[in-house]
């Protein structure tokens, strides 16, 4: 009986626990390293481009795709950030979902 509960327990937990270790938040590490390599470069490309608010920007890169939030100045300034995140290696699309709030 004893043997029969621990091993129920032990299938149950297993069951339990597999759909965590297999989704694994949908990225392989190299994937979560790109990912970070790639929204790192566009920061860069931010941070040394005049006509780009880089410090009201935030990226985020989920498998190549880069969405990018915060706010900007104009309209511009948006197209400009999204032709900069285009630009990069590694980028497959970019999502905006920037506000624009002149100042």
């Amino acid at each position: 009986m004893k043997r029969s509960r621990y091993a129920t327990t032990l299938l149950l937990a297993l069951v339990m626990i597999a759909p965590l270790l297999l989704s694994a938040c949908g990225k392989t590490v190299g994937e979560t390293i790109d990912d970070a390599t790639v929204t790192t470069r566009v920061k860069t490309a931010f941070i040394n481009d005049p006509a780009v608010g880089a410090m009201r920007i935030d990226v985020d890169t989920f498998k190549g795709v880069v969405t990018l939030s915060g706010s900007v100045k104009s309209k511009d300034e948006e197209a400009k950030a999204m032709a900069l995140a285009r630009s990069i290696k590694g980028v497959t699309d970019v999502k905006s979902t920037l506000q624009i709030q002149p100042q």
